[in-house]
């Protein structure tokens, strides 16, 4: 399968690594320019690429940036997209930390609504609950005991379907969340967030968790600080 990644940060840099393993064609692709990414190319096998080159002839593509650089990808990146082309969303708002205040996400909008609504394309959220070093090393067989369970939402069935295949090839049992108006029940602050459970235990967080967003992910007129001082 060719896939294109766009951001080269933890998770970005795990699913190179690991898709690559797989024996999937990726390409690798951040903001200051494949010239960059030397380093990453050399740990990952991925190939670094432009921006705009991400997302060409891909199967799939997934989109692993900062939040508040979203709108920041060029205009029309996706027009030339081949027909069925999945996109993978993994962001997280972070507006205390990282991102400061979205309005739009500030006022109710979902994360991978509003992601998708920025690049003119849908999207599937997926990978956005695991901590990097898991996904790197937690994968398991299929059937294995406490095999890590990783939620996923989307519109489409069928490119839905995809992500879940890819998700059972890196080592992990899938949980269908529903639509992305669903997409609430994965975001940072729920109970399945950085969780680690199995699929059960995923259902469980997922059942449990609460539309209206926690305080500590909600901007403050300080925001942003810093992941080791959110302000």
């Amino acid at each position: 399968m060719k896939i294109g990644i766009i951001g080269a940060g933890n998770i970005g840099g795990v699913l190179a690594k690991r898709f690559t393993e797989l024996g999937h064609e990726v390409e690798i692709a951040n903001s200051r320019g494949p010239d960059t990414l030397g380093e990453i190319a050399k740990r990952t096998g991925a190939t670094p690429v432009e921006v705009t080159d991400a997302p060409r002839d891909k199967e799939v593509v997934v989109v692993t940036i900062p939040m508040v650089n979203v709108p920041d990808l060029p205009d029309g990146l996706f027009d030339d997209a081949p027909e069925g082309q999945v996109v993978v969303d993994t962001c997280n708002y972070y507006p205390r930390q990282r991102d400061g205040a979205i309005d739009a996400l500030e006022q109710g909008t979902l994360e991978s609504v509003w992601v998708s609504e920025q690049i003119g394309r849908p999207v599937i959220k997926a990978f956005n609950n695991i901590y990097f070093s898991s996904l790197d090393a937690g994968g398991k067989p299929a059937g294995a005991e406490d095999r890590i369970a990783l939620p996923v939402s989307g519109d489409d069935e069928g490119q839905k379907g995809v992500v879940i295949g890819l998700i059972d090839d890196l080592g992990f049992d899938a949980v269908d969340v529903g639509s992305l108006e669903d997409s609430w029940r994965q975001q940072p602050g729920t109970p399945v967030y950085t969780a680690d459970g199995d699929a059960a235990e995923v259902r469980e967080a997922l059942d449990a968790a609460s539309r209206e967003r926690p305080e500590e992910f909600t901007a403050t007129s300080d925001s942003p600080g810093s992941f080791n001082s959110p302000a």
